[in-house]
């Protein structure tokens, strides 16, 4: 029988009303398992710890890192089929990918979570946790790295973002689009992503901050970003990656000390591309600022960071482009039971 660890670290899907009427991280594991298994029993052998117990809008480099740590202590058991980790929306993009970005072992990992709080009755986690734990159960996930399965949906967790703030499908990617669909528990794959080597695990995340591009704006929030110790900048310019004069000399400033700028774009979909000149995205690129590819800010600045504390400055351009190269392959198999 396939063994499944659920991880627990509050979000939505483990939240209640407290007295005031505000909504609490408040249920553990067990609680969210109990409310699954009351519509019907899992066909696999379910552990759950409960790691923490807050919203996700709460969550450090830190707690992230831990979690991470928590995936990768789970897999040294040789009979566990599949983790899944379920968490609050707000940050989910960035806890999973910084798990994909660490993740070396075939077995897969399932980050959920729910837009409905466990409190009513209306509440999509109990669909979403059991879609997770079949994905999770499944040998064709095997090799999918880290995905998140929301709303009969699964999608890698490279570039996936949260596109809603209240609809049940709150997550999309549109530079892959989903890799899958689970109805009733029944997964069908459609694609699979090819992923590059997967990086160490560092004891600490350096700091690394995202700076608006908009009309108007100059360096100012950039240098103080540099002055409060940011090692690595994350421009979220506008259109296909482009900012102005004042951001292209800030560039050449943090690159020529050592402080990597990587360029994304606050528009929801699409490439990076340097073609404008005059401070857009072709002298930001001369000056030597890395283009973000098809991720979103968020990404982009846990990219940065993780590649910062796993290699060498020089190495971190290379680490980079192969990680903001995005592909994704179609899943073929005669064999679509999986089970």
């Amino acid at each position: 029988m396939s063994k499944v660890v659920v991880l627990g670290t509050g979000g939505t899907i483990a939240s209640r009303n407290n007295p005031e009427g505000h909504a609490v991280a408040s249920d553990h594991v067990s609680a969210l398992l109990d409310s699954v298994c009351a519509t019907a029993p899992f066909e696999v052998e379910i552990e759950s710890r409960d790691l923490l117990m807050v919203g996700s809008y709460l969550l450090t480099p830190a707690d992230q890192l831990g979690i991470v740590r928590a995936i990768q202590a789970v897999f040294c058991d040789p009979s566990v089929s599949g983790v899944v980790v379920t968490h609050g929306t707000d940050t989910m993009e960035e806890t999973a990918y910084l798990s994909d970005l660490h993740h070396a072992d075939p077995r897969p990992v399932i980050f959920t979570g729910a837009q409905n709080t466990a409190g009513k009755p209306s509440s999509d986690g109990p669909r979403n946790l059991r879609d997770a734990i079949a994905v999770a159960a499944d040998r064709r996930s095997h090799d999918l790295g880290t995905t998140i399965v929301f709303d009969g949906l699964l999608y890698a967790a490279a570039a996936t973002r949260k596109r809603h703030t209240t609809a049940l499908d709150a997550f999309d990617n549109g530079a892959t689009g989903p890799l899958g669909r689970v109805d009733t528990g029944v997964l069908s794959l459609l694609a699979k992503p090819v992923r590059p080597q997967s990086l160490p695990v560092p004891e600490e995340l350096p700091r690394v901050d995202i700076v608006a591009v908009y009309p108007g704006a100059d360096r100012t929030l950039l240098d103080a970003a540099v002055d409060a110790g940011s090692r690595g900048i994350v421009l979220e310019a506008t259109g296909i990656g482009n900012a102005n004069m004042s951001f292209v000399d800030a560039a050449r400033d943090c690159i020529i000390a050592g402080i990597p700028v990587i360029v994304a774009t606050r528009v929801a979909n699409g490439d990076i591309m340097p073609r404008y000149g005059n401070g857009g995205g072709a002298d930001l690129a001369e000056v030597g600022a890395l283009p973000a590819g098809l991720l979103r800010p968020s990404q982009a600045r846990v990219l940065l960071a993780a590649a910062l504390a796993a290699s060498s400055p020089s190495e971190v351009a290379d680490i980079i482009r192969t990680h903001t190269h995005l592909t994704v392959v179609p899943y073929t198999s005669v064999n679509q039971t999986g089970k």
